[in-house]
């Protein structure tokens, strides 16, 4: 007797939408969402499509038809909540578009709940542009299965940064100057967290100062080389995640739904 085919298929396209979704509610896509079902996944009616709004969950959808206008869908089954996020925020300093860019994506697949760019004297880049970093970090969460986008927060100058840091949340610095191993730093702590890491230049002797100033800072060393931008922003995640995040199943410790 052949095997029953999984439901919904692993290969189901999946994306994300801006409105809410609900059982047996119909959804229409257009635009970029519509040419890539019909014209890049080649979706008929009958399959399969992975919905997901940021709210409420992931639900699988059954195309209706493919129109000039857009593409038809009926919501016909939630398959999983809105997932729990580890409170742990990324505050990268802007980096040139390529590699910034890789340090959203890598952000959002490795879990980070808030992505806060911060700008530094040596930033060689002092703009985002929003719309591009929502569609990458749309895109990677997409490609990974989350169900929660990471929160996408406009650049901050790093004064302004320090000067409005919540008392409760520890702010891990990755100095090149050195600091505690980040490892035990991480394992260490509890509560909400993020990670500070500085621009292609670091930090100069002023800003290193005023961060260490700040009660909630904790510098930390990331190994014994000196690192990319974009490699500590991502080996800092990674590293949060294994140690204190959520891949040691120790999401009831250090997170919540956003």
């Amino acid at each position: 007797m052949p095997a029953t085919p999984a439901w919904p298929p692993k290969s189901a396209p999946r994306l994300f939408i801006d409105h809410p979704l609900a059982l047996e509610a119909t959804v229409t896509l257009d635009g970029s969402q519509a040419h890539y079902l019909s014209r890049v996944m080649r979706a008929g009616p009958g399959e399969v499509v992975i919905l997901c709004d940021n709210r409420t969950g992931e639900w699988a959808a059954e195309v209706l038809e493919i129109g000039k206008r857009g593409v038809s869908l009926t919501i016909r089954q939630h398959l999983r909540p809105l997932e729990a996020v580890p409170d742990f925020w990324l505050c990268p300093a802007l980096l040139k578009k390529p590699s910034f860019d890789l340090v959203l994506e890598k952000a959002t697949e490795l879990g980070v709940r808030r992505i806060q760019p911060v700008i530094t004297r040596r930033c060689v880049a002092d703009k985002l542009n929003p719309d591009r970093a929502l569609t990458i970090v749309t895109e990677a969460a997409e490609q990974c299965a989350r169900t929660a986008l990471p929160d996408l927060a406009v650049p901050l100058k790093l004064d302004a940064l320090l000067r409005d840091w919540p008392a409760e949340r520890t702010l891990f610095f990755a100095d090149e100057n050195g600091g505690e191993p980040a490892a035990s730093a991480f394992q260490g702590s509890t509560g909400p967290a993020a990670l500070l890491v500085g621009p292609e230049g670091g930090f100069d002797d002023t800003e290193r100062a005023a961060i260490r100033d700040l009660p909630q800072a904790r510098p930390i060393g990331l190994g014994p080389r000196i690192l990319r931008g974009e490699t500590a922003a991502i080996a800092g995640c990674a590293l949060w995640m294994a140690v204190a995040g959520d891949w040691q199943n120790s999401l009831a410790r250090h997170a919540s739904v956003p």
